[in-house]
This record gives C-alpha cells, structure tokens and sequence, in this order.
C-alpha cells in the first residue's frame, strides 16, 4: 500500500510517500481501507522528531481516519462491525496511509448527513473536545468556557459542542477573520490574541468572575495568565505545547481560586480508555452530528502525496477547521 513515511525527522519534506507492507488485523482489531485522513499539530510534532508514537503502535504519522472495513481479526465477530461498514476512527498512528489497523472500540459509525470522505475530520477533534471539557472538567450549563485556538479544528469542534451545552464561549484567535468564524459557530467573547489581553476581556465580560473552564493549546507562555482568568473552582486543562513547556505557576494564587490545572494527552492513553472515551463520544455528539447541530468544518483537502503542503499549511495557522488528505484513489 501507499502511505507517508518519515524517514528522518525535519522540515515538511521530511513526509515521503513510499510502498510499504498493508498491515493485518490483530487481536480485536479491523482493517480499515483508508478514504481521508485528518492533519493534526501532532503529526508536524511527530514529523520534527518531538512526538513519537506509544509504544507497539504504527509509527506512520495520522490520528483519524474515515473509510471502509475490509477485514476483521480475531476477537471482532461479536463486535457488531462487519466488513464493508463506513466507519471513522480514532488512531494511535498510521492513518497518512491506504489501509490501517484499528481496535473496534474506536471506530465510530459514520454520522447520518455526513460524507464519508468528511467524517474523518470528526474523530480527533471529537474525542479530544467531549474527554476534556465533559469527562475531566466537568463543563456544565450555565458555565463560562474559554476555549485558545478557537478557529482550529479542535477549537470549533469545542465552540459547537459547548454551544449545546448551554455555556457562555469565549475565545481567542489571531485574526478579525478567524474570530468572526467563531462568532458564527456561537463564541460570545472575542478575544484577538495579537491585540487584546484575554484575561481582562474575560473578566469584564463575565463581571469579574472569569471563566469556569479553560482549554488550552498554548501551555507555559499562558499559564500565569491562564491561572490569573480562572474563576473560582476554575478548571485548567492544558492540551497542548505551542508555547513551551515549562511555565511558573503561582499556587497561592490556584490555592485562592480552589482551581485545578489538569494536563492530558489522548494519543498516549490505553486502548480501554479510548474506547470509554469513543462510547461517550457516540452517545453524546454524534447525535449532535446526525441532527445538524454540530458540523466539520473542513478547510481544505490534499492528495495523500502532497502531504507536505498539508502540513505547510497547518504550520502557517491560517486555516479555519480541519485540513484533511484524501487518500482514495477512486
């Protein structure tokens, strides 16, 4: 099969597409016939050498898929997929390919109204937003959220979803067209990173009570700032590194709020937890999904070969959702 390498770690032409061996399902996995791939932040970490793959997984970069079930192994018959089901999946690794491997608990059934081909801008975003803002935080109606990256995938993914759980939005982005995508999605503060400080927008817009809950993608450049927003018995979860990874952290100042930091990964977690994570998912957004409520937003799309303008693209953050390959060659 076709898929993308990384042979040696570097820049974007470090992603070479190459023949390599089609994978075999193992023990309660399916094999997959790939359709389209998400672009994440953690491939281009993964693609300069930063985030490699957990141990045992596919070491091909690629997070979420959508395609087609071609085979089962072993330990799947009473799983309820069969083969030719229209699936999206939630990956380890291996998705920048035509065929890859994946555990049945973290395949999700492809949303009624959804293309197959756009379902696999779901998965990733899905599963990161619901685990962190539900199942770790604890977002409820009536709270306030702010979300950094709001125009991301995951930041739109987060808007929606937050949207329909009755919370108040507020978001920052780097750009008036950016932050009136978010507007449109259902934001209600407006932050431009560039220009403004969020901490005292939020404050005033939440007359000093600040924001219940925070999701973070930046980590040690915003924690004091991130601390100083939280409102009391605020909840920080720091999901990504952009800014760095080692910041001050004021504790008598978290001690005042009673607030909690809380850092998590999806990637590196067990397969049992992704698939607790997968069945929330199911139950909670894709009903979102299936009515309408809640959508992909999908910037672009690139041949599986021209990997590398995917990931440009991702590191110039000008996008506005998801950048997707698409793998099929029919």
């Amino acid at each position: 099969m076709r898929a993308i390498t990384i042979p040696e770690p570097g820049e974007a032409d470090a992603l070479v597409i190459a023949d390599v061996p089609t994978p075999e399902p193992g023990q309660g996995e399916v094999l997959v016939e790939v359709v389209a791939a998400g672009v994440n932040r953690a491939d281009v970490m993964q693609r300069k050498g930063f985030y490699p793959a957990p141990p045992g997984e596919s070491e091909l970069p690629g997070l979420e898929v959508s395609g087609r079930i071609t085979a089962l192994g072993p330990g799947t018959e009473s799983s309820g997929w069969s083969v030719g089901d229209e699936v999206c999946a939630l990956l380890a690794g291996g998705g920048y390919a035509e065929s890859v491997t994946v555990p049945a608990g973290q395949l999700l059934p492809v949303p009624a109204g959804v293309e197959l081909a756009d379902a696999a801008a779901l998965p990733e975003v899905a599963c990161t937003v619901w685990s962190n803002l539900v199942m770790e935080a604890g977002l409820k109606q009536g709270e306030t959220v702010l979300l950094h990256g709001g125009s991301s995938g995951i930041g739109t993914m987060a808007i929606q979803v937050a949207r329909e759980l009755g919370t108040r939005i507020a978001v920052t982005a780097g750009s008036a067209d950016k932050l009136a995508a978010c507007q449109e999605l259902g934001a209600q503060i407006l932050v431009n990173y560039r220009e403004d400080d969020f901490v005292e927008i939020v404050k005033q817009a939440t007359d000093g009570h600040g924001a219940d809950v925070i999701l973070d993608v930046v980590g040690a450049k915003y924690l004091p700032r991130n601390v100083k927003a939280l409102a009391k018995d605020g909840r920080l979860v720091v999901i990504g590194l952009l800014g760095g990874r080692t910041g001050e952290l004021d504790l008598g100042a978290l001690l005042a709020k009673r607030g909690r930091v809380i850092a998590t990964s999806l990637r590196s977690r067990s397969r049992e937890d992704k698939a607790r994570i997968v069945a929330q998912v199911r139950e909670h957004v894709w009903p979102m999904v299936e009515d309408g409520r809640v959508r992909p937003l999908i910037q672009s799309r690139h041949r599986l070969e021209d990997a590398a303008e995917a990931h440009r693209e991702m590191e110039a953050s000008g996008h506005i959702g998801k950048i997707l390959l698409d793998v099929s060659r029919s």
